[in-house]
């Protein structure tokens, strides 16, 4: 058994291919200690990949507009004032917590993404 630090695409795959081979290996075992040490190496590859990180708040709330086929008036009547929504969308003022909740209820975007900093 011969294990190395996992640091490229190449060596995840091989990782991978060889985690299939053992993967029914009896704990305890030489192969059971590989096939563990093997998870653990290959989960610390995968945790370092980059993420997708979440969409600007604003460009959230565009899309899913453009996907209800909503005008700024019709989120108006979701978070106030046409003026306001302007704002927002201008990035010229915050979103509240109260308008977050309301985005949050009647246009199905998630919480994580609206709080975020913009």
């Amino acid at each position: 058994m011969k294990i190395r630090p996992i640091k490229t695409d190449s060596d995840y795959q091989e990782a991978l291919n060889r985690l299939e081979i053992i993967f029914d290996a009896q704990p305890g075992s030489d192969q059971g200690d590989e096939l563990e040490i093997l998870g653990v190496l290959i989960d610390n590859y995968e945790n370092t990949l980059d993420t997708i990180d979440f969409p600007d708040p604003i460009e959230a709330i565009k899309f899913r507009m453009e996907q209800l086929n909503y005008n700024q008036k019709d989120l108006a009547k979701v978070i106030g004032l046409k003026s306001r929504v302007s704002e927002i969308l201008n990035k010229k003022r915050k979103l509240t917590i109260d308008m977050i909740r309301k985005l949050h209820e009647r246009l199905s975007i998630p919480t994580d993404i609206l709080i975020q900093e913009y």
